[in-house]
């Protein structure tokens, strides 16, 4: 009955790219500046950018890297790094079910606390996969997490699902 859950991790070789790009602007744009050359405007915005967006692969891969869906007798545990969330099954008022690229998104909602995860989602370049993303078991904790909360479907329609309490 007792289970934890962990998603698929993907490369961290966007992560590296990103850094090292925003490592390279920046140093340009510091060699400019010490041998006195005028520098575009846009080399700041540009570093800026990359900066941020190395910044934000980063907090994502370590958010990845300690997420984690726990499931007990007593209830569930959800945890990622910055947040962490017990429901007990009573607890659980909704679940939603929303279609995504790549994977379904499932927004798990308490009477206080609600956290979300992606079902098993297959990232593909021209019919080629590329990677993987989500929770490889994610049907399964759905599953889970339906039945132990004693959930029932209140609405199904092509924009997503909902289960809930009566």
């Amino acid at each position: 009955m007792e289970r934890e859950y962990r998603p698929v991790l993907i490369s961290r070789r966007g992560e590296a790219i990103a850094w090292g790009l925003a490592t390279l602007v920046v140093g340009t744009w510091a060699a400019l500046g010490f041998l006195g050359r005028p520098v575009s405007a846009a080399v700041p915005l540009l570093a800026i950018a990359l900066l941020l967006s190395a910044l934000s692969i980063s907090l994502g891969n370590w958010m990845d890297r300690r997420t984690r869906i726990h499931l007990a007798a007593n209830g569930l545990d959800f945890e990622n790094g910055l947040r962490r969330v017990h429901l007990d099954w009573g607890q659980i008022r909704q679940v939603k079910i929303l279609p995504g690229r790549w994977g379904k998104k499932v927004q798990v909602l308490g009477e206080r606390a609600y956290f979300q995860f992606n079902t098993l989602g297959e990232v593909r370049l021209q019919g080629v996969l590329k990677g993987r993303v989500g929770f490889e078991l994610g049907d399964e904790i759905l599953q889970r997490i339906i039945e132990q909360g004693h959930l029932r479907l209140l609405q199904s329609a092509a924009s997503g699902t909902t289960y809930g309490r009566a």
